[in-house]
């Protein structure tokens, strides 16, 4: 990788340079032509962005979700949003399972954005990056700055044009991490992975995402002397003895060292490296569950492109092996296929952070102690959450688009004048119920006034139902109707709206 090392050269680095610059630099130079930047009237754009095609994409590889399937999703994942923290420390395990599927590509920029504790970052310094923007920056960082930004994702619309709004911003994100950790300065790797974070969402969202990523899940990546990701290198090559031994033996045969192959992968997230569908995929993934998926990468790459002896056979030497390991066989990059692979190997948090120390411990007695002393890498967005709890007000969303709804003033006050009458109404009932004597008094009972016709009390039809039940003195069918008693001759002069009210 070209002056990945932000520009000093060390004894430790020369190989990481040496063999992978001419790569990474050739690439970067796709879109460096004036004839390509700037002029894409006539050229198709995919629905990722890019000119012409996806990066590096397979056709009829990529794994279309239906719309119904898509919708759904859709409304899960608001759903979590809105309750982050809940489903963060409550149903986790779903949450992993989601970015399992795939997030959706409406609401990927936002999910990013909780996933790697960016938002609570953003709230809790609000007017940092602002504040970081108006700045001026070290020159000596803006040049390797300026230099870089045509390089990144040439044939993406968002970074085509030469000044355009894309690299502008990537401009501001890349410039505002320098003055925000001026003791790390700029790292080429950097570049593209604000450049990712700029394609799903705003300028002062990718800068916090990316500083999210450069301290909790690749912390020292991007520091002088690269010492983090050498000793990531031998993780990852003590990881590949148990995953697949034939590849492991292989590469020790030859004595192909880690940093050779795993530099690119590792430092820019795939992101160069994959088809743009699985570059997705794997990113939903690693901001949810960290960076043991970047391991899993890796070691399903070297597994399939040296796990077998027939594949051995092609790559007799180093140059054929390192060859091999630069045009990785799209087949094993598809979606589908990665996605599937990556959930089966069996490599943990757990594992990593016990091989880390491990590989810890061989450097200090070979090589003495690190020069940078990076912060503890976070295992994922439940532990980074769990690091630093947020506040409420972190986590509420702020919609860019809000619709003016008018309240219904006239309709609440009508509402409370029809409650009052309907309450007056029923006092009214209540009293006139009460004036009315009681037709079946006890003797202790004061007789009914002269005055006032009795009248039956209200009587419901299962009472009814249960005293024509449970009637034992009632008069057999066969003798002669009795005479119409007082009470039935006042209930007769009742009118009919009072005997609705009392039957």
């Amino acid at each position: 990788m070209a002056n990945i090392e932000n520009g000093r050269q060390s004894a430790d680095t020369r190989s990481i340079r040496t063999i992978s610059s001419s790569h990474m630099d050739d690439e970067s130079s796709l879109g460096s032509d004036s004839e390509i930047n700037g002029f894409t009237s006539d050229r198709q754009t995919d629905k990722y962005g890019f000119i012409g095609g996806a990066q590096q994409s397979v056709e009829g590889q990529t794994r279309e979700v239906p719309p119904e399937v898509l919708r759904q999703r859709e409304v899960k994942w608001l759903e979590m949003l809105g309750h982050w923290d809940k489903w963060m420390i409550k149903r986790f395990n779903k949450v992993r399972l989601r970015c399992q599927k795939g997030i959706p590509p409406a609401l990927r920029g936002r999910a990013w954005l909780y996933l790697s504790g960016g938002k609570m970052k953003k709230e809790q310094n609000r007017g940092k990056f602002q504040e970081l923007d108006s700045q001026t920056g070290d020159p000596k960082w803006l040049d390797v700055i300026e230099k870089d930004l045509h390089r990144q994702f040439p044939f993406h619309e968002m970074f085509v044009s030469r000044g355009g709004h894309g690299q502008q911003d990537l401009f501001r994100v890349l410039k505002a991490y320098t003055l925000y950790r001026p003791e790390e300065g700029y790292c080429q790797a950097q570049a593209p992975i604000a450049a990712v974070l700029l394609m799903h969402m705003p300028a002062e969202d990718a800068f916090w995402g990316l500083v999210q990523i450069c301290e909790k899940y690749l912390p020292g990546y991007y520091s002088p002397g690269l010492e983090a990701i050498q000793l990531d290198g031998e993780i990852l090559f003590a990881l590949l003895r148990r995953v697949s031994p034939l590849a492991y033996r292989h590469l020790e045969k030859h004595k192909i060292d880690p940093i050779l192959y795993m530099t690119e992968w590792f430092m820019c997230a795939f992101s160069r490296t994959l088809p743009w569908a699985s570059v997705l995929r794997v990113w939903d993934m690693f901001l949810c569950d960290g960076v043991k998926i970047i391991f899993r990468v890796g070691l399903v790459l070297l597994k399939c492109m040296l796990g077998t002896r027939e594949k051995l056979k092609a790559c007799q030497g180093q140059y054929e092996t390192m060859e091999l390991l630069r045009a990785v066989e799209p087949r094993y990059m598809q979606e589908g296929f990665l996605v599937r692979e990556i959930l089966e190997i069996p490599v943990t948090a757990r594992d990593v952070e016990r091989e880390h120390h491990t590989q810890l411990k061989r450097w200090k007695k070979n090589r003495g102690e690190l020069n940078f002393k990076s912060p503890p890498r976070m295992h994922g967005a439940r532990i980074i959450m769990l690091a630093e709890p947020p506040r409420r007000q972190d986590l509420e969303q702020n919609p860019t688009i809000v619709l003016e709804v008018p309240q219904p003033t006239p309709k609440l006050k009508k509402g409370k004048e029809e409650k009052k009458s309907k309450k007056k109404r029923s006092i009214k009932k209540s009293q006139a119920i009460e004036d009315i004597p009681n037709p079946y008094s006890l003797p202790s009972d004061p007789p009914p006034h002269p005055s006032t016709p009795p009248a039956p009390p209200p009587i419901s039809r299962g009472t009814l139902e249960t005293v024509s039940e449970t009637e034992t003195d009632a008069p057999p069918s066969d003798l002669p109707p009795a005479k119409e008693s007082p009470l039935q001759r006042s209930t007769h002069s009742l009118s009919s709206t009072e005997q609705d009210t009392y039957l």
